[in-house]
Order: C-alpha cells, then structure tokens, then sequence
C-alpha cells in the first residue's frame, strides 16, 4: 500500500504545482495597473491636451502638438526646440542601434536577438516632427486619439523627460537618420525583452491615468485595446 500512497501524493503534489503554474500566468496576464480617471479623458469642453497612439502592427509612438510640449520649460522642450518644423511631435522609444538602424529587418535579426535578450542595452527616445495632422496621415484603425486633462499631459510628459539622459546638462542626441528630421536622444533607460517600446508607451501612458496591462503590453494592439476599454468604462449610458 505504501507504494501506491506515495504515487499519490507525487500526482497530487503535481497537479498542485500545474495549477499553482497556471494561477500564477492568469495573474500575470491579467495584471493590471490602476489608471487615475482624473487625470485621463478630459470631459467635452473642458481644457484638453489632445494627442495620438499610433500604432504600425509591432510598435507605438504617441503624437504630441508641439506647442504643448514647449509651453512647458525642462529637457524635453528644450530638445523638441533643437529639431526642424512641425506642428507635432512623433515620439517613441527604442533600442539605441536596433531602433535608429532602418536596414531591410531579415538582415538584422541577430541584432534584434541581441536588442531582446542581452540585457541592459542603451536606448534612445525618438523626436521625429511632423506637420501634418496625424488624423489625416495616419490610418484609423492604427490610430487611437485621446483628450488629456492638464494634470494628465503633465504626468505624460514628466514621465517622458524622466527617461531622457541629461548626465551632461542637457538631452544629447545619440543618433540621427541621413535624411531624416527625426533625432534620436540618449536614454537613460535601458532596453531588453522586460521593457520594450511598447513597454515603455504603456508606462507613458500610465502615468497619464491610463489603466494599462504591462504584460500584455508587450504587443502594440495591447496599448489600443486599453484605450478602447477606458473609452467603454467612462461612456455614459445610451439614452
């Protein structure tokens, strides 16, 4: 009989550990953290900062009216102020080489190994200035638009200056494209498989009183689904 106990108690005690495997990656995909409705959608005529979550299939830039951005002095005008013309801002985040190289993508996979799974790679945010309004050219259904109160452009911004590298006294351009309006501005974060771009909007976006998925935000569709949830939650009800 002892036998047969103890093969019980070794299938018991591993259909414990199965389910203790899959409680803990349910909490982990569900995992949410809280947004702050105060600071989010402003209400329909109240005083709103608007701005846009682009979204190409893989990776997220929000779009940011310029005046905005420098109406309010620190780092990150001061480097918006360096670039050329444009009534917005393109702004991401990315891997320092991966993300500013534009070689055809099946000739730099092994750096992109690199970029996922070496930790502690450098990283850079991108300024790119854009003239035209990204509702007309930016298709739909990559584009989400969203209204921010003060306070919530505020937080967005801060967080976005707080990643900026200004060890030197001011944001320093790391990278720039032949060509290409946009520079690329040294980060102080660093870029692997646990904080990728979208990672890194998500956290943006957070701190503007978006409730966002961290885990899931690993793909782009994550961070427009989260925009469309919060659409939902502060929608009133139908007349």
């Amino acid at each position: 009989m002892k036998p047969i106990r103890r093969r019980r108690e070794r299938t018991g005690l591993r259909l414990f550990i199965a389910a203790a495997l899959v409680g803990a990656v349910a909490a982990v995909w569900t995992w949410t953290l809280p947004g702050d409705a105060v600071r989010w959608q402003a209400a329909d005529g109240a005083q709103a900062v608007e701005l846009h979550l682009l979204d190409n299939g893989f990776h997220t830039d929000l779009a940011v009216p310029r005046a905005a951005i420098e109406a309010r002095p620190g780092p990150l005008a001061d480097a918006v102020r360096q670039l050329a013309p444009g009534d917005w801002i393109l702004i991401g985040w990315g891997d320092a080489r991966f993300y500013v190289d534009q070689s055809p993508i099946e000739s730099r996979l092994p750096d992109g190994a690199r970029a996922f799974f070496r930790p502690g790679n450098p990283s850079v945010i991108m300024l790119d200035p854009a003239q035209r309004d990204p509702r007309a050219a930016f298709a739909e259904e990559g584009r989400r638009t969203f209204r921010l109160t003060p306070a919530g452009f505020e937080a967005l911004a801060a967080h976005i200056e707080a990643s900026l590298d200004v060890s030197s006294g001011a944001p320093r351009i790391a990278a720039a494209r032949e060509g290409d309006d946009a520079r690329f501005f040294a980060s102080r974060e660093t870029f692997s498989v646990a904080h990728l771009c979208n990672h890194w909007t998500a956290g943006g976006l957070n701190a503007a009183g978006l409730p966002v998925r961290p885990f899931r935000s690993i793909v782009s569709a994550e961070l427009l689904a989260a925009i469309d949830r919060a659409e939902l939650d502060t929608a009133g009800p139908e007349a």
